[in-house]
């Protein structure tokens, strides 16, 4: 089922759902399910599974560094078969345009249609480690508006070097990522607004937020964006913080505020544990309020671990 039915058939009850990554090449996946179990329970109707773009690995060689490009957390899609197998739940490949040329993408939407895959996520993707600035791969995308219109063109039958007649297309609901308090490589929150609602305009069927935790930021936003006229779901995405060092390292990273009482918070904690206690309870706050704003769904970035997502989750749903 696509997201925004999902949406629909719940009859403004806010659902939970949440995102995973996949483990390091070489893992079992099992830790995934170890993880994923004690979330079933609160009965989310879609996982979101994340894809990462290349990256080079350095590896010693004859006394030499060898300079590799290699991915170290593939398997996405073969994620998504297999949760969608075992826990009978719809999921949401992430596809890039990072890494990835627009044939790759192509092929990888088909495998999503054999698969019976109806939900996407069509994001840039971050720049490598190595660089500052995003460098779109040869012959792929730069930017996510050029990701949601190749995927609205396969979804009428626009392949990129075949126009196919059928009955039997896909009809992928489309993801796409919005920024409370603007994307980084913005100039303003509204030019960043009216690249969000470019992408609706192409064919984008939801929304959902970078992390925040102010969640007047939040309503802020949503606002502009219904006044420039983005009226398609904008679903709220939650981080709890789990260690200390997120005081430095979030805000470093995705450029987000932290409101001061959060910091003042952590701070006072001696002990991360202490400090995934403070960020379960921020979070239970803030997912209330959402929840009582009416807010089609609560989206939980998991990073793989499910503790304080349950003990959030246990508080809501």
């Amino acid at each position: 089922m696509k997201i925004t039915e999902h949406i629909k058939k719940a009859k403004g009850e806010t659902l939970f759902s949440f995102e995973i990554v996949p483990p390091v090449k070489g893992k079992s996946i099992q830790e995934l399910y170890n993880n994923i179990d004690p979330l079933m329970e609160f009965k989310p109707p879609f996982i979101d599974v994340t894809t990462s773009r290349e990256e080079y690995v350095y590896k010693e060689k004859d006394g030499l560094l060898d300079k590799k490009l290699t991915r170290t957390r593939p398997g996405t899609l073969g994620i998504c078969a297999s949760l969608k197998h075992k826990y009978d739940v719809d999921t949401v490949p992430h596809v890039i345009c990072g890494g990835f040329t627009k044939e790759e993408t192509e092929y990888l939407l088909v495998d999503c249609q054999y698969l019976e895959i109806e939900n996407v996520m069509a994001l840039r993707g971050d720049a490598r480690k190595e660089e500052k600035y995003f460098t779109p791969t040869k012959g792929g995308h730069q930017y996510a508006t050029e990701l949601v219109e190749q995927i609205q063109n396969i979804n009428e039958g626009n392949y990129l070097h075949d126009t196919i007649e059928s009955s039997d297309l896909s009809s992928f609901c489309i993801g796409v990522a919005g920024y409370p308090e603007k994307h980084m490589e913005a100039p303003s929150l509204q030019s960043d607004l009216k690249r969000l609602k470019q992408k609706v305009d192409l064919g984008a069927d939801y929304v959902v937020t970078q992390m925040f935790f102010d969640n007047q930021k939040f309503f802020e936003f949503v606002e502009a964006a219904r006044e420039m006229g983005i009226n398609v779901p904008i679903i709220p995405g939650i981080k709890p913080i789990a260690v200390k060092r997120h005081l430095h390292l979030l805000p470093q990273v995705f450029r987000v505020d932290l409101p001061q009482d959060l910091i003042d918070a952590v701070e006072a904690c001696k002990t991360n544990k202490e400090v995934r206690q403070v960020g379960v309870k921020w979070a239970i706050q803030q997912s209330k309020e959402l929840r009582d704003a009416g807010v089609p769904v609560l989206h939980y970035y998991s990073m793989g671990k499910s503790d304080n997502v349950k003990a959030i989750a246990k508080e809501l749903f």
